[in-house]
């Protein structure tokens, strides 16, 4: 029986895993790139006041990027269990955690109260973040996929959809409490209320969740809602690292460029404009009105890879960011502010999707599913640490040049991207495959599945 034959599908539950994954993803990544805007525009100043402004940034950034050094982490801790126990389950606990966090930054003194230990509490709370949003991913893109029969790029990408629309979120909600308060209120109090608001969407989001049902391609792989795990499964990491190592590297390869133009254009390109004398309420506008295009942007490309395939979207998009990294930089340097907005847009509202978009259903495509959580998990989120630790280099580049070479920054982005580009071509197509195999190896050469889905 193939997973299109189980008569455990049905709409019903697809439309229900759908939205909980694209609010579950709305509200981890508010709490997550909330953390991403204010580290841009707040934090240097909150919590690293002692510092010289520019080297401000630079350590600002770096406890940003510190939440992106945990993801993998995540990915694997809640990949296993998640491969064990359920898809449902992780999810509870990833969405807690995170918004748990979330409200303890919007508590915590600043610099200025209690000297170092600010920094270090908001670095912990940071790794807590990185911990659930590495294992909230890759739960939300099955519960979808995994529920789907037909169109899994399209129904897999809407947790995609959730990042940037918990972008907009995040940005208006700083922005509605910078235009309520004046500069010194939102630097003293104004911005932890934005944090503070986790608590709600938490509560919100674990309405929605629970009332999702586990996956019939897991429940089915796992003998039924109460059989035993198999033995194949007992060690999710070790089967992935031991039968699809060409995989996990690949799938590694094909999503950097794509983390690393996130970095780039939702976090460092803000904080270059906001230091080349854009205001504050500028950039984030234009952070804004991309982050709606990019909701749009990413549906529509993975719905387009489920009709030409993931590779050629993906591989179109990591040609286009090559060549749109050397134009970012002059353009914000006209000091234009349309010229800024123009550029983000380009990039997070056209070019990043291409990218972005197929990977929730690709990523799904190339493990199996007793090692799916684990595989696609641990993949997307190493490749994700491109997106933290890109701000980081690209800050001190800029730093150690005296803030002018941006030429340079252009060709790392480039060279990102052409690893994409080789890693897109080593990998087999997937979009017609079948999720119930269990042996998928897609990147090894192996035919994945033995039913195609309808596309």
């Amino acid at each position: 029986m193939t997973d299109t034959q189980s008569p455990r599908h049905s709409k019903t539950q697809l439309r229900r895993a759908v939205l909980s994954s694209y609010l579950g993803s709305v509200i981890e990544y508010y709490d997550f790139l909330l953390y991403a805007t204010a580290s841009a525009v707040v934090f240097s100043r909150v919590f690293f006041s002692g510092l010289d402004p520019l080297v401000g940034t630079v350590a600002s950034l770096g406890t940003f990027a510190t939440g992106y050094l945990a993801r993998p982490l995540g990915g694997v801790v809640f990949g296993h269990f998640g491969d064990r126990l359920g898809r449902k389950k992780m999810l509870v606990i990833t969405m807690t955690v995170m918004g748990v966090a979330s409200m303890l930054i919007g508590m915590l003194p600043t610099y200025g109260q209690i000297g170092a230990w600010a920094p270090i509490m908001l670095v912990l709370l940071r790794v807590a973040q990185g911990v659930a949003v590495g294992g909230e991913w890759g739960g939300a893109v099955l519960m979808s996929a995994e529920h789907a029969t037909t169109r899994r790029g399209l129904w897999a990408s809407f947790t995609n959809a959730g990042a940037p629309s918990g972008m907009v979120v995040s940005t208006l909600a700083l922005t509605l409490t910078a235009a309520a308060t004046t500069e010194e209120q939102f630097l003293s109090w104004g911005w932890r209320i934005p944090f503070l608001l986790s608590g709600l969407l938490l509560a919100l989001g674990l309405f929605v969740r629970l009332k999702v049902e586990e996956t019939p391609v897991f429940a089915r792989a796992k003998g039924g809602k109460d059989g035993k795990v198999g033995k194949a499964e007992s060690m999710p990491l070790v089967e992935v690292l031991r039968r699809h190592p060409k995989n996990l590297l690949l799938a590694v390869g094909v999503g950097f460029a794509a983390f690393v133009a996130q970095g780039t254009l939702t976090t460092f390109l803000i904080a270059y404009a906001v230091e080349a004398g854009f205001e504050r309420q500028t950039v984030l506008n234009a952070l804004t009105v991309s982050s709606v295009g990019a909701v749009i942007g990413i549906i529509g490309f993975a719905a387009l890879s489920d009709r030409v395939g993931r590779r050629p979207v993906v591989l179109a998009g990591a040609v286009a960011m090559g060549v749109l990294s050397f134009l970012l930089f002059p353009m914000i340097d006209t000091g234009s502010a349309v010229m800024l907005v123009l550029a983000v847009v380009l990039g997070q509202s056209v070019v990043h999707p291409a990218m972005y978009g197929p990977l929730a259903a690709l990523y799904t495509e190339m493990f199996g599913t007793r090692m799916r959580y684990t595989g696609a998990s641990i993949g997307y989120q190493i490749a994700g640490l491109g997106a933290g630790l890109a701000p980081v280099v690209f800050a001190s580049t800029l730093s150690a040049t005296g803030g002018t070479n941006t030429v340079a920054i252009s060709a790392m982005i480039t060279a990102c991207c052409a690893v994409t580009v080789l890693c897109i071509l080593a990998t087999k197509e997937t979009y017609r495959s079948s999720l119930a195999d269990e042996a998928a190896a897609v990147g090894s050469g192996e035919r994945v599945g033995g039913v195609p889905d309808a596309t």
